[in-house]
């Protein structure tokens, strides 16, 4: 007789509660140098609808705070103007996009502060959760409370990307914001916040066309905004057809501009479509003549997941699915066209390095993958790649089991590049619950180190970053 297999569960439904523990279970053993905060974001609707989007769900953050051996967590949900006035009312008052629901007199004057749902960064001694389209909102680095939305003191206006690069060798923080000049607009900006928290630089320009830019890549003395044809359009929208929509005939554009030159500046490169959530990282070389060059490592799909064509037809899913690519700028050469390599076949997706390695050349990378291409299927393992070698090695979670983007941790300030290790939160079907996972970060093979062990899902969300215990 043989046994049914166990239900299959899935890890994108929301949970309904804020939670703490003190003390959490552990397998294995945690490092003894592995002491700081994991905080991670993700979407986490508190009223949720089928036909909510999900880039559009509250935010929540989860911290795992790990010291001397022991762990504890704690997970609060983003109090914006827009889930407390949910809140208040019982009930959801917006849509996937957070716009008032027609008719809902609850939602007038509610402030759009956004959903503050993607990632969540530390810079100049502030704790921000970030999302594209609207101000950081500052949070309690302790109590993960809501301090509201922060503009380093009046300097910012307007969208900041929800993927800031810090300079390993400034300290200082770029970033930028697209749609600007309005909603679904061709407007960008781009600006600079020093290692004290002073905005030092915010400019202004328009891009070749509207689209969603959800990163950016800096190198040493670049920096590259792909403008890629996932467009935008007001006139699309009002006549109640996809805000968002794939376009591929618009061709893909990447803007490079000197870091200490204008906007003017910018040198618009071209290539074949295709789209770029995240950038793995970028750097710069020369070639044998001398020649300036900018390469950048990313993960690229044919046709992006989530979003229809403008007439609502969905895009392939065998195509919807990202690929290690790495795209070179020959800056001395005539013509604007960049070239796109394929690196490898692996599916994956949420690229991180070494973050001391940023916009400098590096060797080792890691990202989420899967054992097949499967839009929707979610990611199965952990990747590590070496940027030298084009080597990669792999774990694989058991079956039914789902992992989330990795975090490199450094053993040691002056560690060397990749030595330490690499945490990620695992999905466990079976028992529908959650385990923080610690990896040696060059030994991936061997699975997990130790595990901490939740008795909750912690939903799959998007990204998060480590910062060490101060003191």
């Amino acid at each position: 007789m043989t046994q049914e297999a166990p239900p299959r569960r899935v890890n994108g439904a929301p949970i309904t509660f804020e939670a703490e523990a003190a003390f959490l279970p552990i397998v294995g053993e945690l490092p003894a140098g592995l002491n700081g905060t994991l905080y991670r974001n993700g979407p986490n609707p508190q009223f949720p609808s089928a036909d909510a989007h999900l880039f559009g769900g509250d935010g929540m953050l989860h911290a795992f705070e790990l010291a001397n051996g022991r762990a504890s967590y704690r997970n609060r949900w983003v109090r914006t103007a827009h889930w407390k006035a949910e809140h208040e009312a019982g009930r959801r008052l917006f849509d996937g996009f957070g716009r008032p629901k027609e008719g809902d007199g609850a939602a007038a004057d509610v402030a759009d502060e956004g959903v503050a749902n993607t990632h969540v960064a530390w810079h100049a001694g502030r704790l921000l959760a970030l999302e594209e389209a609207h101000l950081p909102i500052e949070i309690d680095p302790v109590t993960l409370a809501t301090r509201g939305p922060f503009d380093f003191g009046g300097a910012l206006n307007g969208p900041f990307t929800a993927h800031p690069k810090t300079d390993p060798l400034t300290g200082e923080m770029l970033f930028f914001g697209y749609g600007t000049t309005g909603p679904l607009s061709s407007g960008m900006t781009y600006g600079a916040i020093d290692k004290s928290g002073r905005v030092t630089r915010f400019d202004r320009f328009e891009a070749p066309y509207a689209s969603m830019v959800h990163d950016f890549a800096v190198t040493e003395r670049h920096v590259l905004f792909p403008v890629l044809p996932l467009s935008a359009s007001m006139p699309r929208a009002q006549r109640g057809l996809p805000p968002f929509a794939w376009e591929p005939e618009l061709g893909a554009r990447v803007g490079v501009m000197p870091r200490d030159g204008r906007v003017e500046d910018i040198r618009w490169f071209e290539g074949d479509a295709g789209y770029v959530f995240h950038v793995m990282n970028a750097w710069e070389e020369r070639d044998e003549c001398g020649g300036l060059r900018i390469v950048a490592d990313v993960m690229r799909y044919d046709e992006p997941p989530l979003f229809p064509y403008p007439d609502g037809r969905p895009t392939d899913p065998l195509r919807s699915v990202a690929r290690l690519c790495r795209w070179t700028f020959d800056l001395a050469a005539p013509g604007n066209r960049f070239e796109q390599q394929p690196l490898d076949d692996l599916p994956g997706e949420f690229p991180r390095i070494d973050e001391r390695r940023a916009g400098l050349p590096y060797r080792h990378g890691w990202y989420a993958c899967q054992r097949e291409a499967r839009h929707g299927a979610g990611n199965e393992g952990l990747a590590h790649y070496d940027a030298v070698t084009g080597h990669r090695t792999l774990h694989y979670l058991p079956p039914g089991d789902r992992v989330s983007e990795p975090v490199f941790v450094p053993r040691a300030p002056d560690a060397q590049e990749g030595e330490g290790w690499l945490l990620a939160t695992v999905y466990r079907a079976a028992e529908c619950r959650s385990d923080l996972a610690v990896f040696d970060a060059q030994s991936l093979a061997g699975g997990p180190i130790a595990a901490v062990q939740l008795s909750h899902r912690v939903p799959s969300g998007f990204h998060g970053s480590w910062l060490p215990a101060r003191g």
